[in-house]
């Protein structure tokens, strides 16, 4: 891999898509300068200890869980916020580990994700128009023209606001409030009013038992009380991710420290784009988006694009292809590309592809095509003997009403209750604990039809 990276005016002079329109080039030039002179936020170190991790869940020995916001927001990073989706996407995680006996992969869409691509440059209300938002990096929500200005400083500000969740998210998990004994006390205040919380709740009186025998047996405590739990975004603003992109001491190497794992989304993964061409040359994890008009060509091409050395855990493919069309797409891809002798991580993105807008104007999605697609995606890895590596999920730890359906069966008129988001509708915590039981189940039944690839432990006879 080539430690020279290419510079900032050669990716631009690809002519990349979905970037801010700055009024001020000296202005950008020096927010870069300055984003240059900072720490990172993440360690070279980190980011290889997830691509073996991801390596493992692409050779069917764990399974990946990435979940968070659709788009963070600078207001959002509160301790109560950052607590709430790290504690739903640890009681996911548990559901998974113990009901499926899976090693989880624990990723957050978190201290990172604040730009967003759009459909259109523009928004339109009462016959006023104005740059849309798009993102809390690039400009505000409200709807005025001071506050829809592409504004380069806000780079300034997500780096603060990542380095902030990240600095508490690692508190959490190494402080006692990942503790396998507080599976209890994560949703101590949910169980009451939510089927899916009896039902986890249920599990962590077994855990319980679990744990107090292997305490009895005398296993060590301690190796319960932390978990590994890494950030993500989608790379999408290319000042943010070329100013923090650093040569490893070590290797001597280039790795983007904004973040552990990054994608390239489905709007921007052209193969001779600028963001092929920027993260290519780093070392780290990388998820591409492929969505239903993806073919096994192009994503061959992608993999031989970004990691041509073909090393384990460097590409994870997360489709996002609607309920009506994956079991359509989808074979053809994966069999094409396990054919080739390549071995990436299969993720399903049960959200994006099954998006609508409601009779009353929101936008939303139907719970059950978020299940019927994460169904489709286990159905075609069953029917093809290959590892269905993990689930990627826009998630919030709140009782938003965002997304149709679910335990709490929520129908349009609920939606004006909480709907919170700025951008893309989100599982709340009762539909995202469904969905881990969901999963859990499907991997449970998919090992019944192939030797168990993911349970070190044998009974002796």
């Amino acid at each position: 891999m080539s430690v020279t990276l290419p510079s900032l005016d050669s990716l631009h002079a690809l002519k990349p898509l979905q970037q801010p329109s700055y009024p001020d080039a000296e202005q950008v030039a020096e927010v870069v300068a300055r984003l240059r002179a900072l720490p990172p936020l993440v360690f070279a170190g980190e980011c290889d200890d997830l691509r073996a991790k991801l390596a493992s869940a692409a050779a069917g020995e764990a399974f990946l869980l990435q979940g968070g916001d659709c788009a963070e927001t600078f207001a959002g990073v509160t301790a109560a916020n950052i607590q709430g989706k790290l504690r739903t996407l640890l009681s996911m995680a548990v559901v998974l580990t113990y009901a499926a006996q899976v090693p989880i992969v624990k990723v957050g869409r978190m201290a990172g994700q604040y730009t967003k691509p759009r459909s259109s440059d523009t928004e339109t209300r009462d016959g006023v128009t104005l740059p849309a938002y798009r993102g809390d990096s690039v400009n505000g929500f409200a709807f005025t023209p001071e506050s829809r200005m592409h504004d380069p400083r806000r780079l300034l500000d997500t780096y603060n606001a990542s380095a902030a969740t990240l600095n508490l998210t690692r508190a959490f998990v190494t402080g006692g409030f990942a503790h396998l004994r507080s599976v209890h006390s994560w949703n101590a205040n949910f169980v009451k009013t939510s089927a899916a919380g009896v039902r986890y709740q249920n599990l962590a009186d077994e855990i319980d038992r679990a744990l107090a025998f292997m305490v009895a047996c005398g296993i060590d405590d301690e190796e319960f009380r932390t978990v590994d739990f890494y950030s993500s975004h989608e790379a999408l603003s290319l000042e943010y991710e070329h100013a923090l992109t650093r040569i490893d001491s070590r290797t001597q190497l280039p790795y983007d420290v904004s973040g552990h794992f990054l994608w390239i989304g489905e709007r921007t993964r052209q193969l001779d784009g600028a963001h092929v061409e920027l993260l290519r040359h780093v070392r780290n994890p990388l998820g591409v988006k492929l969505g239903p008009t993806t073919t096994a060509d192009t994503a061959l091409q992608l993999a031989d694009r970004l990691d041509p050395e073909q090393e384990p855990g460097r590409i994870t493919f997360i489709t996002r292809m609607g309920a009506g069309k994956i079991r359509d797409v989808l074979p053809d891809v994966v069999e094409k590309v396990t054919a080739s002798g390549r071995l990436v991580t299969w993720v399903c993105d049960p959200m994006h592809g099954n998006t609508f807008e409601s009779a009353n104007g929101y936008k939303t999605r139907a719970f059950a095509d978020v299940i019927d697609e994460l169904n489709g995606f286990f159905d075609v890895h069953e029917e093809l003997g290959t590892w269905p590596g993990g689930v990627h999920v826009e998630l919030t730890g709140d009782d938003v009403t965002e997304c149709l359906g679910g335990g709490d069966d929520l129908v349009e008129a609920d939606l004006a209750n909480r709907y919170e988001t700025l951008c893309d509708p989100r599982l709340n915590r009762n539909q995202s604990l469904e969905l881990a039981f969901l999963v859990a189940e499907r991997l449970t039944t998919g090992r019944i039809k192939r030797p168990n690839p993911v349970q070190a432990f044998q009974a002796d006879e």
